[in-house]
C-alpha cells in the first residue's frame, strides 16, 4: 500500500492512565501530533460541568472544583472488577463515584444535565481515544479510521480487550494492542545508527499509574525480541501523589482536628497541589504548599523536602527496583549484559528513582535520549504504519516478537493452578499435559483455563472453561486425556482435550474475549458516544452564538459612548431607540443562557438592524 495514499494513515495511540499521546508516521518519520493548546500530551481527564462534556486540558484545569464529577484513573479501573481490592482501595481516595455494575463491573456516577449518569471505564477510555483521534485528525485534514493503541507489558487478557472495545466505542479500527515498553524499544531502536550485531536493552517505564519493565534483545536487521516482562499495572506517580496527600492530611488533622476528607473540593485542591510539589522536587530540593481557604476557613502552609517525599514513596521505589532484579532473573540475563537503560514515563524523572536504578546496574549511565513522554506513542506509530502497509523502507525488516506476560495455566484437583505455559516463554507457543480422572468411572471432565502467578487457581484470571466427555468406564488415574495450549502470533489462545484411548477431541478458542463488553453493549456505547459528541457540538455552537451576540452588544455599548463623547450628529430620538434595544437584549441575554442556536442568531440580526448607524 503506498505512503501516499488519499486516506488518513493509521494512528499510534498511547492511553496512559494521566497522560496520553498521539503520533502518525509521515513523510518518512514519526510525528508527535499536538493538541489545540499545542501541548504534545493530553490530560487522560473527562469532566462533566452543568451542560457541558470536556475532555483533556479543560477537564483537568477544573478537576479542583468540580471534583466528583471529573473522572481520571480510568486505566486503573479498566477490565478490571468492582471487588478487586485495588479498586476498592482505590475508590476511597477518588473524589468521584464507583458503583458495582452487571458482571461486577465497575461503573462510574456523574452528575450530567441534571441527571445522574453510569458510565464504564471503557466508555471513559473512549471518549479520550475519540479525542486523540480528533486531534490527530485536525492536523491530518482527514478521517482517522485505524490506530495502533499501547497497555502496559503486565495487563492480561481481560485489561487488553477492555482497551481495544474502548477503541472501537470511539470508532476506530484497532489493528493491534501492543506493549508500552516495546513500542518504547521500537523508538529507541529506530532512532539508533550505531547498533552493530545485537543489543539488550531494559526498559524502564513508570508512568501516572502504571509500572513495567521490559528486557529486549534488538539486532541491527531490525528484530525486536522481548525477553522477558515485569511490572505492577497498580503503580505509578499517582500513588506518589496519594502518599504526599495522605500525609498532609494527617498534618492538618494532627494540628487543627479536622478531618479533610469529609471535603471533596478540599482535597482535590490539595491533590493538584501535591501533583505540582511533587514536580517541583523532581528539580529542586524543597518546596511549600499554600492553600488560602482549605477546609472551615483555615490556610493550609506546609513546607515540602525532597527527602519527606522520599521517605514517604521509598517502598514503592524499591518494589520498582526489585521487579527488574526478579525481571533480570526471569530473562537469564547479567546486570552486565544489559547496554542501555532506556527510561519512559513522566515519573522516571524522580531523582530517587534515577539513583537507585543506576546503583542497581553500577553506576551505569541511563539513556534519556528517547523523550519519556512521547516514546510509548512513537512506537506505536511505528507499528501502526507497519501494520497498516506503509511502504517504507526503515519498516520493511521491523519484526517484532512479544512474550506472554502472565502464566497460563489449568485448574486441577484442589483447586490448584497446574502451569503449562511460563510467564515470559516467547509467542507463538504450544505446550501439552497428560491428565488423569480423579474418580472411579469419571465419565467427563470440566476443563478451565487461568492466567496468573497464584497457586491457587481461582485467585488468577479465568479465560474460559469447556467440557469434554465419553471418557470410557474404568478406575481413577487410567484415563488419559491430554490438554494442549496453544496461542498464536496473534496471542489467540486455543486450547485442546483429546481422550487418548478414544482420540476424541473438544477444542476452546480463546480470542481475549472473556469478560469483554458483547456486540450489543458495544453498539450502545457507540451509539451513546455519539450522542455525546453531537451534544458537545450543538453546546458549542450556542456558545459561538451566545460569544458572538455577547460582543456585538459589547460592540454597542461602545460606539453608543463614542458618539455621545464626540457629540456626532445623531438624531436623539434614534438614540434612544438603540440604547433600549441594546439594553433588552443584554437583560434577554442573561435570562437566556440555553436559548437555541437560531434564537440568538435572529436576536443579532435584530439588534444590527435597529443599531445600523452605529455600524
Amino acid at each position: 500500500m503506498d505512503a501516499t495514499r488519499k486516506e488518513a494513515p493509521a494512528i499510534g495511540i498511547d492511553l496512559g492512565t494521566t497522560y496520553s499521546c498521539v503520533a502518525v508516521w509521515k513523510h518518512g518519520r514519526v510525528e508527535i501530533i499536538p493538541n489545540e493548546q499545542g501541548n504534545r500530551t493530553t490530560p487522560s481527564t473527562v469532566a462533566f460541568v452543568d451542560e457541558e462534556r470536556l475532555i483533556g486540558e479543560g477537564a483537568k484545569n477544573q478537576v479542583a472544583m468540580n471534583p466528583a464529577n471529573t473522572i481520571f484513573d480510568a486505566k486503573r479501573l479498566i477490565g478490571r472488577r468492582f471487588s478487586d481490592f485495588k479498586v476498592q482501595a482505590d475508590m476511597k481516595l477518588w473524589p468521584f463515584k464507583v458503583t458495582s455494575g452487571s458482571g461486577d463491573k465497575p461503573k462510574i456516577i456523574v452528575s450530567y444535565k441534571g441527571q445522574k449518569k453510569k458510565f464504564s471505564a471503557e466508555e471513559i477510555s473512549s471518549m479520550i481515544l475519540e479525542k486523540m483521534k480528533e486531534t490527530a485528525e485536525a492536523y491530518l485534514g482527514k478521517v482517522v479510521k485505524e490506530a495502533v493503541v499501547t497497555v502496559p507489558a503486565y495487563f492480561n487478557d481481560s485489561q487488553r480487550q477492555a482497551t481495544k472495545d474502548a477503541g472501537t466505542i470511539a470508532g476506530l479500527n484497532v489493528l493491534s494492542i501492543i506493549n508500552e515498553p516495546t513500542a518504547a524499544a521500537l523508538a529507541y531502536g529506530l532512532r539508533k545508527d550505531d547498533i552493530t550485531e545485537k543489543v539488550t536493552v531494559l526498559v524502564f517505564d513508570l508512568g501516572g499509574g502504571t509500572f513495567d519493565v521490559s528486557i529486549l534483545v534488538i539486532s541491527k536487521e531490525g528484530a525486536f525480541d522481548v525477553k522477558a516482562v515485569g511490572g505492577d499495572t497498580h503503580l505509578g506517580g499517582e500513588d506518589f501523589d496519594n502518599s504526599m496527600v495522605d500525609h498532609c492530611v494527617r498534618e492538618f488533622k494532627r494540628k487543627w482536628k479536622k478531618d479533610l476528607r469529609k471535603n471533596p473540593k478540599a482535597l482535590g485542591r490539595l491533590r493538584v497541589a501535591c501533583e505540582n510539589a511533587k514536580r517541583v522536587l523532581s528539580s529542586t530540593t524543597h518546596t511549600s504548599i499554600e492553600l488560602d481557604y482549605l477546609h472551615d476557613g483555615i490556610d493550609f502552609s506546609m513546607k515540602f523536602t525532597r527527602a519527606k517525599f522520599e521517605e514517604l514513596n521509598m517502598d514503592s521505589f524499591s518494589k520498582c527496583i526489585q521487579i527488574v532484579e526478579n525481571c533480570l532473573n526471569d530473562a537469564n540475563i547479567e546486570k552486565s549484559s544489559v547496554a542501555e537503560i532506556v527510561l519512559v514515563g513522566g515519573s522516571t524523572r524522580i531523582p530517587k528513582v534515577q539513583q537507585m536504578l543506576q546503583e542497581l546496574f553500577d553506576r551505569k549511565g541511563l539513556c534519556k535520549s528517547v523523550n519519556p513522554d512521547e516514546a510509548v506513542a512513537y512506537g506505536a506509530a511505528v507499528m501502526a504504519a507497519k501494520l497498516s502497509g506503509v511502504d517504507d523502507k526503515s519498516l520493511q525488516d521491523l519484526l517484532l516478537s512479544e512474550v506472554t506476560p502472565l502464566s497460563l495455566g489449568i485448574e486441577t484437583t484442589g483447586k490448584e493452578m497446574n502451569v503449562l505455559i511460563p510467564r515470559n516463554t516467547t509467542i507463538p507457543t504450544k505446550a501439552s499435559k497428560l491428565f488423569y480422572t480423579n474418580a472411579d468411572n469419571q465419565y467427563s471432565i470440566n476443563i478451565k483455563v487461568y492466567q496468573g502467578e497464584r497457586a491457587k487457581s481461582t485467585d488468577n484470571y479465568l479465560l474460559g472453561n469447556f467440557k469434554i466427555s465419553g471418557i470410557p468406564r474404568a478406575r481413577k488415574g487410567v484415563p488419559q486425556i491430554n490438554e494442549t495450549l496453544e496461542i498464536d502470533a496473534d496471542g489467540i489462545l486455543t486450547v485442546t482435550a483429546e481422550i487418548l484411548s478414544t482420540g476424541k477431541k473438544e477444542k476452546l478458542v480463546i480470542t481475549n474475549k472473556k469478560g469483554s463488553l458483547s456486540k450489543e453493549e458495544i453498539e450502545k456505547m457507540v451509539k451513546d458516544g455519539e450522542k455525546y459528541k453531537t451534544e458537545d457540538q450543538e453546546y458549542k455552537k450556542r456558545m459561538d452564538a451566545h460569544n458572538e451576540l455577547d460582543d456585538c452588544l459589547y460592540h454597542m455599548r461602545n460606539k453608543i459612548k463614542e458618539y455621545k463623547v464626540t457629540k456626532l450628529s445623531l438624531q436623539s430620538g434614534s438614540l434612544k431607540i438603540m440604547e433600549k434595544a441594546i439594553a433588552d437584549t443584554t437583560k434577554w441575554l442573561e435570562k437566556n443562557h440555553v436559548a437555541p442556536v437560531q434564537k440568538l442568531q435572529s436576536k443579532k440580526v435584530s439588534l444590527q438592524s435597529v443599531c445600523r448607524p452605529l455600524i
